[in-house]
C-alpha cells in the first residue's frame, strides 16, 4: 500500500467514508494523540498490512520556518500543504527512526497529512513540530498580546470567547451545551450509513481493444453499445448504464421478462418452462410451452413488473395446486413433469431445508439484516485451506446459531458442509440452475448433524406442549406443521409405532436419553419427561 495512491492523498474530506476490507471506515477525532486536534483514518487494506492517515492543521498568526519530524515502525510519507516533505520507503534497521525536515509555513491555516504503512503488528508513530517564540502560543493569548490598532475583529471575538469560557459560569455552561450539541451532531453524521455510488464521468475515458489482453498494446477505439444480434441502441436514450437499463426493460426487448418469469417458474416447479434457465440462446433448450411463457411474460410486464403478483398467480393456479401423485403411466411418459400433468414434487434447496427445520421447531430468529453469522460446523475444516488468523472457525452462540441460512458466513474454499451435501454451489461462479441429488449422506446429515438434532428436540418439545394430551393428536399436530396437510391413517400409525418403540428404549436407558437431549445449546423444559421428549425428538427428526 505504500506506492498505492488512495483518496485521502488527493483530497482530505473529514466527513466522508472510505471502503475497507471489512467495513466502511471514517475519519476519527483523536484528542488522545498529542499536539492538538488530530484526525486519524485507519484503513485495513491487505490483511497484515495496514495504511493509516494522520491529518491535522496548524494555525499561525505569521509565516514561519519550522522543523517537523516523523517516526514510525514502518514506511511513511508526510505532506505539508500538499507538498511531500518527508518519505521513508524502506524499513529502518539502525534504530534512528526519526526523520526531520525544515519547511516554510505561510500565515494562517497549514495542513499536515502523514501516511504510515505498517507491515506487522500494532502501528506506532510519533509526529513532532518545533516552534519558537510566539508561534507556540494559543490564538487567544496572541490576540491579548496584540496592540489595540493591531487587533482585528476576529481576534476580538477570540478574546471575548476565551473570557466567557474561563470567567463566566453562565457562558461556560452555554458553551458546554453547544459543544455537546456539536458532538451529538458529529455522532449522528457518523451513524448515518453510507454506500458506494456509481457516477458517470463528465467526459468518458477513451477505451480501446487490448491486443491479446495486454494493456500496453491498444487496438481500435471502441464506444458504448450492444451486440448487433440483440438489436440497436434506442435513439432517444443516452449511451450509458441508464440508457442500457431502459433498453433492458423496454417493451421492444423480448428476453428480460421471459428470463425472469422462467426463473420464478423454476422456483415453484423445480424446472423452468425453458429447462436451460441459464441459456436462452441457440444452444439452450426450447420452451416446453412457449405460449404459456409468452403469456406470463406479457402479464408480468403489463402489471408493472410486479413480482408479488406473478408469484401469487403461479401459486394459486390449478396447475400448481393439483396433486403431485404420479401414476406409473405418467412417470413413463413424462418423468420430469414437463407437461404439467401433476403438481410439483422435489427436494428443497439446502438453505430452505435448514430454515424449515428451524422454523417448525420455533428456534428460527427472523430478524432482518445484520452481519453474517457462523452456525455450528465440524471443527478443523478451515485449517487446511486458511492462513494466519482465518484458520479457526468460531461458531456463534445464541441468536447467531438460529438465523436464516441466507446470513451464514460463506468461505469459498470451505463452504458449510451441510450445504454442500444438499447441492449448494460453492459460489466461485454464478449458478442459475442447481443440480438436485438424493443420497444416503443427506439422510445421515439430517439424522446426526447437531443443528438438525437440536431443531428436532425443540420441535419435539413443541409437539408435546402444543399438540394435545394424547400421542395421536400430538403426531397429527407435528405432521401438519411440517407438511401443511393432514396425515393419512397409515401415516399416523407409523408415527405412533416409532414413538412407542423409542419411548420404551429411552425408559430402559435414561442415560442415552440424557445424552440425546444434551446436543446443542437449546435447553428443554425441565417439567417434561426426558424419555418422552427423547422419543418425540426421534419422531420429529423422522418428520424433518
Amino acid at each position: 500500500g505504500f506506492n498505492q495512491v488512495y483518496e485521502p492523498e488527493n483530497r482530505v474530506d473529514l466527513k466522508r467514508s472510505y471502503p475497507g476490507v471489512r467495513e466502511e471506515i471514517r475519519w476519527q477525532k483523536r484528542s488522545d494523540l498529542p499536539d492538538g486536534k488530530t484526525d486519524l483514518l485507519v484503513q485495513d487494506l491487505h490483511g497484515v498490512h495496514g495504511v493509516r492517515y494522520l491529518y491535522r492543521t496548524l494555525e499561525l498568526p505569521v509565516g514561519r520556518q519550522i522543523e517537523v519530524g516523523l517516526r514510525a515502525d514502518g514506511l511513511f510519507k508526510l505532506w505539508v500543504n500538499g507538498r511531500l516533505v518527508l518519505e521513508r520507503d524502506h524499513l529502518e534497521t539502525t534504530g534512528e527512526g526519526l526523520l526531520r525536515a525544515t519547511v516554510d509555513l505561510p500565515k494562517g491555516e497549514n495542513r499536515f497529512l502523514a501516511k504510515i504503512v505498517t507491515i506487522q503488528g500494532a502501528a506506532y508513530f510519533t509526529f513532532t513540530k518545533d516552534l519558537n517564540d510566539t508561534d507556540a502560543l494559543s490564538p487567544a493569548v496572541l490576540a491579548l498580546l496584540a496592540t489595540t490598532d493591531q487587533t482585528p475583529a476576529k481576534s476580538v471575538a477570540v478574546v471575548r470567547d476565551y473570557f466567557r469560557r474561563t470567567h463566566s459560569s453562565e457562558f461556560a455552561k452555554l458553551f458546554e451545551q453547544v459543544d455537546r450539541w456539536h458532538e451529538e451532531g458529529v455522532a449522528i453524521d457518523r451513524a448515518i450509513p453510507t454506500t458506494l455510488v456509481a457516477k458517470e464521468l463528465d467526459k468518458p475515458r477513451d477505451t480501446y481493444v487490448l491486443i491479446r489482453g495486454q494493456y500496453d498494446r491498444k487496438g481500435e477505439k471502441v464506444a458504448p453499445g450492444m451486440p448487433s444480434i440483440l438489436g440497436t441502441w434506442p435513439k432517444d436514450q443516452p449511451k450509458n448504464r441508464l440508457g442500457f437499463a431502459r433498453w433492458l426493460v423496454s417493451p421492444e426487448n423480448p428476453l428480460t421478462a421471459r428470463v425472469i418469469v422462467n426463473r420464478l417458474w423454476q422456483h415453484y416447479f423445480g424446472v423452468g418452462l425453458v429447462k436451460t434457465t441459464e441459456d436462452f440462446g441457440v444452444q439452450g433448450e426450447p420452451p416446453s410451452n412457449p405460449e404459456l411463457l409468452d403469456w406470463l411474460a406479457t402479464e408480468f410486464v403489463g402489471r408493472g413488473w410486479d413480482v408479488k403478483h406473478l408469484q401469487r398467480l403461479i401459486a394459486t393456479s390449478a396447475t400448481y395446486r393439483q396433486s403431485s401423485r404420479a401414476t406409473p403411466a405418467l412417470i413413463a411418459r413424462d418423468p420430469e413433469n414437463r407437461l404439467l400433468a401433476r403438481g410439483p414434487r422435489f427436494r428443497l434447496d439446502a438453505e430452505a431445508i435448514r430454515d424449515l427445520a428451524l422454523a417448525v421447531s420455533g428456534l428460527l430468529v427472523d430478524r432482518e439484516g445484520g452481519p453474517s453469522v457462523k452456525p455450528w460446523q465440524p471443527p478443523g475444516l478451515w485449517e487446511a485451506v486458511s492462513f494466519n488468523n482465518s484458520q479457526t472457525y468460531v461458531p456463534d452462540v445464541g441468536a447467531g446459531d438460529y438465523r436464516r441460512s441466507f446470513y451464514t458466513y460463506w468461505k469459498r474454499q470451505s463452504p458449510p458442509p451441510n450445504m454442500l451435501l444438499f447441492d449448494a454451489p460453492s459460489r466461485e461462479y454464478c449458478t442459475v440452475r442447481r443440480s438436485r441429488s438424493n443420497t444416503p449422506l443427506q439422510a445421515l446429515d439430517l439424522l446426526n448433524d447437531p443443528q438438525f438434532v437440536e431443531a428436532a428436540r425443540a420441535f419435539g418439545q413443541r409437539i408435546m406442549l402444543q399438540g394435545g394430551r394424547n400421542p395421536r393428536n400430538q403426531a397429527v399436530y407435528g405432521f401438519r406443521l411440517v407438511t401443511a396437510r393432514k396425515p393419512s391413517a397409515d401415516e399416523v400409525k407409523v408415527l405412533l409405532a416409532v414413538y412407542r418403540h423409542e419411548l420404551m428404549k429411552y425408559r430402559l436407558d435414561r442415560g442415552a436419553a440424557a445424552r440425546y437431549l444434551a446436543v446443542g445449546a437449546f435447553r428443554p423444559e425441565p417439567k417434561l419427561d426426558p424419555s418422552a421428549l427423547a422419543a418425540w425428538t426421534t419422531v420429529a427428526s423422522l418428520l424433518l
